[in-house]
Formats: structure tokens, C-alpha cells, sequence
């Protein structure tokens, strides 16, 4: 159920997903865990997504990836957020699927990751008629 919230609250996206892992044998530290997040849901409520109407409509996107952060498969994780103008859109966060020699290549990968998400959205865009006169 906390995988619903992450829809509305981004900033929480990390933690629900690292205790996803462990919904088949939960231990008592998980669950521990999972109250600290709602206790921060708590208190912050005042938090999540906003979206402005007299806001510029230029799409942005940010992209990272860490380099072999699973101890377990030495997989690298690729993540990028996509902003329309001040206002988040798009994000995600996955497991690249083959083990990264270099650091480089694991950015590579989140990079080429991040493009199809971009070229998704600018397609989607100019079908609003909303179209960017600058690279994203």
C-alpha cells in the first residue's frame, strides 16, 4: 500500500522501494522502518506534487545512476526525474539489468535510460500542441 503513496510523494519513492525487497520475509527491522515513514508522512503532509498554471512549459530532465550499489548482483541503479517548467512529471528509479564494469558505463546507461522517457514526452507534448523551442 505505501507503493501508492509514492505517486503523490516522491520523496519517499527511496525508502518504499528498498522495503519492498523484503515484503516476501519481512524482519522486524522492516517493519520498523515502515512506521518511520509514516511517522514522516506525519510530519510533513504538507508536502507533495504542486503544479503551477503560470508556469513556463519547458521540459527538463535530470539523470543519475550509482555504480554497482546492490551488494548482492553488483547491479548499478539508474533513476531521472522530468520537470514540465517548476513541476515534476515523470520519475523513476530501477536496477540496470547487466553489472557495469565502470562507473561510466553505468551513467551511460541511466543516460540512454532517461532519452527514451524524453523522447516519450516531447511526442506526448506536441500532441497538446505544447512544443519546446529548446533542446531538452
Amino acid at each position: 500500500k505505501m507503493m501508492y503513496l509514492t505517486i503523490t510523494r516522491p520523496d519517499i519513492t527511496y525508502a518504499v522501494n528498498r522495503l519492498c525487497q523484503f515484503t516476501s520475509a519481512p524482519k522486524k527491522s522492516h517493519l520498523q522502518a515502515a512506521f518511520k515513514v509514516l511517522h514522516y508522512l506525519k510530519g510533513t503532509i504538507c508536502l507533495g506534487l504542486f503544479y503551477s498554471v503560470e508556469s513556463d512549459l519547458s521540459l527538463k530532465g535530470f539523470t543519475d545512476a550509482d555504480w554497482n550499489s546492490c551488494t548482492d548482483s553488483r547491479r548499478s541503479t539508474s533513476g531521472f526525474c522530468m520537470f514540465l517548467g517548476p513541476s515534476l512529471i515523470s520519475w523513476k528509479s530501477k536496477k540496470q539489468q547487466t553489472v557495469s564494469h565502470f562507473s561510466a558505463e553505468s551513467e551511460y546507461r541511466a543516460m540512454e535510460f532517461a532519452s527514451r522517457e524524453i523522447a516519450w514526452l516531447v511526442k506526448l507534448l506536441k500532441e497538446f500542441q505544447v512544443h519546446q523551442s529548446q533542446p531538452v
